[in-house]
């Protein structure tokens, strides 16, 4: 938000299904695990009381043409390996703006949905393509600091069973994004940053 806003974009936020909009604990600066008590731009986005507005009654996607947008940009946090994951109007909403030659970011745990959105022509959207997302390494790192584990699976893993796809990551916790065609990634939390400014450099 921080950085197409300060380039000039206009932002809206969605979701999947709209409504209100709740972190789930771990990417909530505010929570008592102090996972992400370092995030000071969530932190001043949620204490803002014109940004925090943002976050309530979100129009869900399905009222949402990706046609009327430059591009459209998932983030990440804990919650997306559960909540979106499955979510087959989400890889179809996404799966439709890629198609429309949009600029298609996804970042951190946002990009599980990557090994499961297909193309209209049966193919998965990665068919082809370089990306990156949550890094084994960094679950680990994770489940020890948290002292259990976190996640059901691992995007890393799960993406290293898919044949003709390229994932890759780069150092443990560093910002790290890239770009193939008018699909951008970006590792983990520390590099939403990186992946949008990659989107206003493409846009």
């Amino acid at each position: 938000y921080w950085t197409f806003t300060e380039a000039g974009y206009e932002v809206e936020i969605v979701s999947p299904k709209g409504g209100d909009l709740l972190a789930d604990g771990f990417s909530d600066p505010e929570d008592t695990s102090g996972y992400s008590a370092h995030d000071l731009i969530s932190l001043g986005f949620k204490t803002s009381a014109k940004h925090a507005a943002m976050l309530k009654g979100t129009k869900p996607i399905a009222d949402i043409d990706p046609a009327a947008f430059d591009a459209i940009f998932l983030v990440g946090g804990q919650s997306p390996m559960i909540t979106m994951i499955d979510d087959e109007a989400l890889h179809a909403f996404v799966a439709r703006a890629h198609e429309a030659g949009k600029v298609v970011a996804i970042v951190c745990h946002g990009t599980c949905i990557l090994l499961k959105t297909r193309l209209s022509n049966g193919d998965l959207l990665v068919k082809g393509k370089t990306w990156t997302g949550f890094a084994n390494s960094e679950e680990a790192f994770a489940d020890a600091w948290v002292g259990k584990k976190i996640q059901p699976f691992r995007i890393e893993e799960e993406a290293r069973k898919i044949e003709g796809t390229n994932f890759v990551v780069n150092s443990m916790f560093k910002p790290f994004a890239l770009r193939d065609g008018n699909l951008i990634t970006g590792q983990q939390q520390f590099s939403g940053g990186a992946a949008a400014e990659l989107v206003v450099q493409t846009l």
